[in-house]
Order: structure tokens, then sequence, then C-alpha cells
């Protein structure tokens, strides 16, 4: 199995994802794949320094990041920025930080679930 590849530790939360996670998906056929017909749109809020609202639509196996926030999110994540880079960094996993309360999801459960194709 490949190993998914990783932001660098210092990567900004906008270069993350209005370029790196984006790329990062276009470079990996097999996770193109694997978003398969999903179409959604995931609103990322990110608390701390330096945070702030970002959007990742996916559709056609594509994603493609910017600058948020947008009216109606199929999903919304709330996270810290360490947490996050504790996430990025694999330090963590996405159902540990949802039981110790790091992450907050609001929206589709079954999207949430995919969140790791797409991110990661």
């Amino acid at each position: 199995m490949r190993e998914r590849a990783r932001p660098p530790d210092d990567i900004s939360p906008t270069e993350f994802f209005t370029s790196w996670i984006g790329e990062a998906v276009r470079a990996d056929p097999d996770r193109s794949a694997k978003l398969g017909d999903t179409e959604a749109t995931i609103q990322f809020e990110l608390g701390g320094n330096p945070g702030g609202v970002f959007v990742v639509r996916v559709e056609g196996g594509r994603v493609d990041g910017g600058h948020g926030p947008v009216p109606q999110p199929d999903l919304r994540v709330e996270v810290d920025v360490e947490t996050w880079r504790a996430l990025n960094r694999g330090d963590l996993s996405a159902p540990e930080a949802l039981l110790r309360r790091k992450v907050h999801i609001h929206g589709s459960f079954l999207l949430a679930l995919k969140l790791h194709v797409i991110l990661g």
C-alpha cells in the first residue's frame, strides 16, 4: 500500500487548502478513484493562529480548495490549528480527535467518514 502524501509541518493553512490538497489528490489516481462520484462542499473552521475559514469542493474525482465561508456547506469541520497539524502529521487519528472533542463536525456524518480519502 502506498504511503499518502503528507504536507510539510510548517505549511500554512492557506497554502494547504488553496493549493496543496488539490495537487495531492490530482497526483494520486487511486485517491481520485476512491472519491468516485462524491460531490460535496466542506467548510473547515480553524481556530488559533494562523487560523481561518477554508472550503474544499469535491467533484468528479477532483478536490479544489479556497477561502470560505460558504452559505450551505455539506459538512462543517471545526478544529484548532494545533490539532489540525497533529492530524496532518499522523500524530493523532481522526477517530481519536473526535472522541477527545478536538474536532467537531456538523452536517453529513457519511461525508465526514470520507474525509480521510479527501484529505489523506
